[in-house]
């Protein structure tokens, strides 16, 4: 299975991480593996055999624990105690390993189905602040403007900053059609922002289909279980429109935080004919696993471009990664996220379950993206300003290093098409700001249409030369309200 990193504002609270599950328990998707240890980075990482320092440590353990109950300022319950010792015994190993109550693995589950209630914010804890990793499409949090990278300092006028994540995460939660406000501080904006948004039961629509002239458009919000099934029925769907004469396709995987490892081989496969789609090596040899396609392509080879940026995680990566590297789509937005390691589930009947980084995932030429990401190859930024925070793996605590993969510098690409010479790497400065329900104001859309028109033999106009009108600034001062 695989998710990003961060964790899912609603019913669930959810890290979305590279994940699979322990053998003898089902994990909904049919993709069962053998967890191996969790690998560190610190030079004096080997287990110890000798069973006295270990009985020496716990013991340590025994008395902190003791000191906490006897002396704290307040009562502390034993569960708690332990509770709060697993996650940080296990967070202090990398930003994707956790302990996860009944509540939250149950949760997990719920959200792992595609519907969950909530705010449809994917979240994640840095320096003790709550950053947006992404909205998901179409939820509240999407459509009250929310972006990637804000950080949220208030809930309902009370300050979570040094909060825990989880306790973040229920404040926000609540039952549907009640309003919450959130206040946010952004890159550039000088006053902080209050949003007022209404929960509501979060339906993700997996993937979306759109035509535009005889060019196909798929775009994959997340790979849950129905993922893969959802691709197939909007690409016939598209077919249909198109009165079975396509000309090519744009995959948009932007914003996607990743999901289910057996969904990103399904959907690959559905686009690659033969060869390998991904491989994991974990700490045992003989836990590593190798993902092959299933010799059919959907599309009958059509020209294919695929849409990235520094929102596209994990399974979205697995996905970009085999296309790139069997130069099956042209890869086109900026680079990646750079999550390149596989969690593994593994449940305690009653007691929840630990969450375990376990192998890291490589593309088909050996590549390791963990904490570099994939690189598109056909560069073009969304706007001209450049991202104050960073949202990346690199920029996370304790994380794995990149070894073990395909050291050798990936060359440039020789089968591009003749227009990627061309194609301009931002929007020009008269380009209007991008809204959800106008494609024509989505630079990275438009560019990538262009391209694989030419890919198609289509004409492909430059949509520089007549943008879409820019709205007229409104007058603010520094809020936005909703």
């Amino acid at each position: 299975m695989k998710f990003r990193t961060g964790l899912m504002l609603g019913a669930a609270a959810m890290t979305g991480l590279a994940l699979t599950f322990h053998p003898g328990y089902h994990n909904g998707a049919g993709f069962l593996s053998t967890p191996a240890q969790a690998e560190s980075t610190t030079p004096d990482a080997s287990p110890t055999t000798n069973h006295a320092e270990t009985y020496r440590l716990l013991t340590l353990f025994g008395t902190v624990l003791d000191l906490v109950r006897a002396d704290y300022v307040e009562p502390v319950s034993d569960r708690d105690l332990i509770t709060n010792a697993l996650n940080g015994m296990l967070s202090g190993l990398d930003p994707h390993s956790s302990y996860m109550t009944q509540k939250q693995y149950d949760d997990m589950m719920v959200q792992m189905k595609g519907e969950f209630g909530g705010l449809g914010l994917e979240l994640q804890q840095q320096d003790g602040h709550i950053r947006v990793v992404s909205p998901i499409d179409g939820t509240p949090g999407f459509r009250a403007g929310i972006k990637p990278g804000d950080y949220i300092i208030a809930v309902d006028g009370h300050t979570i900053d040094g909060t825990p994540l989880d306790e973040a995460v229920k404040k926000m939660r609540g039952k549907a059609d009640t309003k919450i406000t959130l206040t946010l501080v952004r890159e550039k904006t000088p006053k902080p922002i209050t949003v007022t948004l209404t929960r509501e039961i979060i339906h993700i629509d997996v993937v979306k289909s759109a035509l535009y002239d005889r060019i196909g458009y798929l775009r994959i919000a997340q790979f849950n279980e129905t993922t893969e099934k959802e691709l197939l029925k909007g690409y016939n769907t598209l077919k249909q429109q198109a009165g079975g004469k396509l000309g090519g396709l744009v995959l948009d995987l932007r914003n996607d935080p990743g999901g289910l490892l057996d969904q990103a081989v399904e959907v690959s496969s559905s686009f690659i004919r033969s060869g390998e789609i991904v491989s994991t090596r974990a700490r045992h040899a003989k836990d590593s696993q190798r993902w092959d396609a299933h010799g059919t392509d959907i599309t009958d080879d059509l020209p294919m471009v695929v849409l990235i940026n520094g929102g596209s995680a994990s399974a979205s990566e697995i996905v970009s990664g085999a296309l790139q590297d069997h130069h099956r789509a042209v890869l086109i937005g900026t680079r990646t996220f750079g999550k390149g390691s596989v969690q593994s589930i593994i449940p305690i009947p009653g007691n929840g379950a630990v969450r375990l980084t376990t192998a890291r995932y490589y593309t088909p030429s050996g590549r390791s993206i963990q904490a570099l990401g994939i690189t598109p190859d056909i560069v073009v930024k969304e706007t001209r300003e450049d991202p104050a925070f960073s949202l990346r793996e690199a920029d996370l605590e304790h994380i794995l290093k990149n070894q073990g993969g395909n050291q050798t510098k990936a060359q440039p690409r020789t089968d591009l098409p003749a227009i990627a010479k061309i194609i301009p790497d931002q929007p020009p400065a008269n380009w209007p700001e991008f809204e959800y329900n106008k494609p024509n104001t989505d630079f990275q859309l438009q560019e990538g249409l262009r391209v694989v028109r030419s890919m198609a033999g289509l004409p492909a106009p430059d949509p520089t030369a007549s943008p879409p009108p820019v709205k007229p600034a409104a007058k603010t001062d520094c809020y936005a309200h909703n």
